[in-house]
């Protein structure tokens, strides 16, 4: 995996940048030559041709890097505490959850440096594919550097010996420099905002080109515009979750949040963006089309932010962590008055009220409904606006599985009580 995504990744920007979201191959499958001819010029020339990590790639990625470190470290917002944490026993590490106002200066900013001319946000996308080696690299020498400090301050947890799993999964739990904790900065402030700005980035682009912009890139702006808006305003929510409280720091959260999610989510708008450039033609659909998929859209958001809301505020209300923050949109049905729960012999409540009791993994159903919008608005001319919503279908359904069998040790009869009451998991009388 460590080898094979950053790969898979190139292959996928050649096949968008040079042919127009096809999936090319060897001419003939079964031929050393033609093997070696498709790797050599297909793919490794045109990486070196536009995939190149240049200054203005650097300055590009690390600018933004660095400026969103800052701007965790010195902004205003509330500071939450996590859950216990064993290894410190039990101790409650705060989070400064300054998400909401990082992200509002990061908007204004770029607002300002667009309109004065200063920085063209077109430069992304022309430089797509340099910018991508850089987060590439980036995600390796992060995830290094992680790994060699824990194991030198010697605050390496659960190991298990062999050292390309523990790369991997991580050696440490919590990584902090000064007041930022480097896993939930990595998590909510990089792969979401960048997402989004590279899709303003087409847009900017497809205007400077042919002058309009189409309903279908405007579609992929508000798509990740409300995603990455969703993270930073619900970011008081993030650290009682499992990745922040439970999961180690380690190759697989680092190279995906520093890479993997910016630059593979994206392909919608790559994708629009690169073919009206190739044709001189933008993808449009009908008028009832374009609506529908704008509805699909929006009811996706809903149920995936107020699910999210739910949840997480009705487990900030166990621990005494609750609150409530006017960071925009505040939907309707996104808190729970009055929450009904099965409670465990373990102590631990189920929440049955809400969308949570409609089914037990709501929040995945809208997910996935959104990112087969995304794939919709672009039509069917190539699977790789697609690839977002295949890929995320089977991370959730492995994910619901592992999960499923978990809560099903931990909670025994309690949990069969639980699925007696909730017995459909993403969308009901269907599954």
């Amino acid at each position: 995996m460590m080898i094979g995504f950053p790969l898979l990744m190139y292959y996928f920007w050649v096949c968008l940048e040079y042919y127009q979201g096809k999936l090319i191959s060897p001419e003939h499958l079964f031929s050393m030559a033609s093997w070696q001819d498709f790797l050599v010029h297909d793919i490794w020339d045109h990486i070196k041709l536009g995939a190149a990590p240049t200054w203005t790639a650097f300055f590009i990625y690390g600018g933004y890097v660095l400026f969103s470190f800052i701007l965790a470290a010195v902004m205003p917002g509330p500071v939450v505490e996590g859950l216990p944490v064993p290894s410190l026993k039990g101790e409650k590490l705060k989070y400064i959850c300054n998400g909401l106002s990082s992200w509002y200066v990061t908007l204004a900013l770029s607002g300002v440096l667009q309109y004065t001319k200063w920085f063209d946000l077109a430069l992304i996308v022309d430089n797509f594919g340099g910018i991508m080696t850089v987060a590439i690299l980036w995600g390796f020498i992060m995830s290094t550097l992680v790994y060699v400090i824990s194991t030198a301050k010697g605050t390496n947890h659960r190991m298990s010996g062999n050292f390309f799993y523990d790369y991997f999964m991580g050696a440490c739990l919590n990584p902090r420099i000064g007041p930022v904790d480097l896993k939930m900065w990595a998590e909510i402030r990089v792969p979401w905002p960048v997402l989004f700005y590279i899709t303003l980035s087409c847009m900017i682009k497809q205007y400077e080109n042919s002058g309009t912009v189409t309903a279908p890139i405007c579609f992929m702006l508000l798509a990740h515009f409300l995603y990455s808006n969703a993270c930073q305003k619900g970011e008081e929510c993030i650290p009682p979750s499992w990745d922040i409280f439970y999961e180690k720091d380690g190759f697989m959260l680092i190279f995906w949040n520093m890479a993997g999610v910016p630059f593979t989510y994206c392909y919608s708008s790559i994708y629009l963006l690169k073919t009206e450039l190739a044709t001189g033609t933008p993808i449009t659909h009908s008028t009832p089309y374009t609506i529908f998929l704008f509805v699909c859209l929006l009811l996706g958001y809903y149920v995936f932010d107020t699910g999210n809301s739910q949840k997480n505020r009705f487990r900030m209300e166990q621990v005494g962590t609750f609150m409530m923050r006017n960071g925009f949109p505040q939907l309707p049905w996104g808190h729970l008055k009055h929450p009904t729960y099965i409670t465990t012999e373990h102590g631990n409540l189920l929440l049955t009220s809400g969308w949570w009791g409609i089914a037990r993994k709501p929040h995945y159903t809208g997910d996935l409904l959104m990112a087969l919008s995304w794939g919709l608005i672009t039509g069917f001319g190539s699977f790789l606006p697609y690839f977002y919503f295949c890929f995320f279908l089977c991370v959730l359904t492995h994910r619901v599985s592992r999960d499923m069998e978990r809560c099903a040790k931990k909670y025994g009869k309690d949990w069969d009580r639980y699925c007696e009451r909730v017995p459909y998991i993403f969308i009901p009388y269907v599954y």
